[in-house]
């Protein structure tokens, strides 16, 4: 575990943010940045924006409201050891805007903190070009940017251009940066839980229909604690040039797999509505060997990890 770094996290309130800035509080100073526009948001968090800026303050974090869209760091230290750049917008079409904060405002951050020992930007699997194999696990180099993404139509445009952001950072700043392409992230942060599986629990034991890309929706599901241990190893692991890297769960595991465990866990009856849209990406599986020659495997198999969080959750 990190200890006595003085670390920056962005998307601090986010659900990878505000997990991460509790696990690396406890032995380090971290500030952490976000919009903190969604002040007690708490009911509306799964998958979205666990925590409010005083839930924030309360982790020992020292918090900043900055908007990336044009950012103003002059109240921000320089002299942070590592960056941790979560911070993101799934912007509606506009394109232009979505570039504006997931790039443009990325490049600004990383000049303002050029001198750190190593960078984490994380990007999204999203920016992966459907393939006709659902069950295709992408590697660092498949091709890029040709999924449509109806709810974020500039999501992988926009994340492909934070990438090539971070690696011209990396070069020109000589500043030691990871790109990680996040998977499909769950867990929990204190009372909240997090990631599309959860939301399929609930709606399972709620008696929900449950919509889904395609049959099979094919994921390479991590759980948040190895996402926080995995954070030392792969900061070690950054270089200029950038190095980039799948952060994904070992298993290929399906949305149908996950509803049938809620279900069997529940004692009811799994819904789920196929609703394919042409040239989505319905195969999200993640080539974990680059990964896993950093960190080595993770800790949480989902199987036992989503039937852990399900007893916590509903109590059987």
């Amino acid at each position: 575990m990190l200890r006595d770094e003085k670390i920056l996290i962005t998307g601090v309130s986010g659900m990878v943010g505000a997990p991460v800035a509790a696990y690396l509080a406890a032995n380090n100073e971290v500030w952490g940045l976000a919009r903190f526009g969604g002040e007690g948001a708490r009911g509306a968090a799964i998958g979205t924006n666990p925590s409010g800026r005083a839930e924030i303050d309360r982790l020992g974090v020292t918090t900043r409201a900055v908007d990336l869209a044009d950012p103003d760091l002059t109240d921000l230290p320089d002299d942070f050891t590592y960056v941790l750049h979560l911070a993101h917008t799934r912007m509606g079409a506009d394109f232009w805007r979505a570039v504006q904060i997931n790039a443009v405002g990325a490049g600004k951050l990383l000049h303002h903190c050029r001198n750190a020992k190593a960078a984490l930007v994380m990007s999204s699997a999203a920016v992966y070009s459907p393939k006709p194999d659902v069950f295709h696990p992408f590697n660092e180099d498949d091709d890029l940017g040709k999924a449509v993404t109806p709810w974020a139509p500039s999501s992988p445009a926009s994340k492909v251009s934070l990438e090539a952001v971070a690696r011209f950072c990396a070069e020109a700043f000589e500043l030691p940066t990871v790109i990680t392409r996040m998977n499909t992230i769950y867990g929990e942060f204190g009372e909240v839980a997090v990631g599309l599986p959860v939301m399929n629990m609930d709606s399972v034991v709620a008696g929900e229909v449950i919509d889904s890309l395609g049959d099979p929706n094919v994921h390479s599901p991590i759980h948040l604690l190895d996402v926080c241990e995995q954070i030392e190893p792969l900061l070690a692991a950054a270089s200029a040039p950038a190095v980039t890297v799948n952060w994904a769960g070992d298993e290929i595991v399906t949305l149908q797999q996950w509803c049938a465990q809620a279900a069997e866990l529940s004692g009811t009856t799994a819904t789920i509505n196929v609703n394919w849209i042409p040239g989505a990406l319905n195969g999200n599986g993640a080539d974990v060997t680059r990964l896993q020659g950093l960190v080595g495997p993770n800790r949480i198999k989902f199987a036992e990890g989503f039937a852990d969080l399900y007893r916590r959750r509903h109590g059987r």
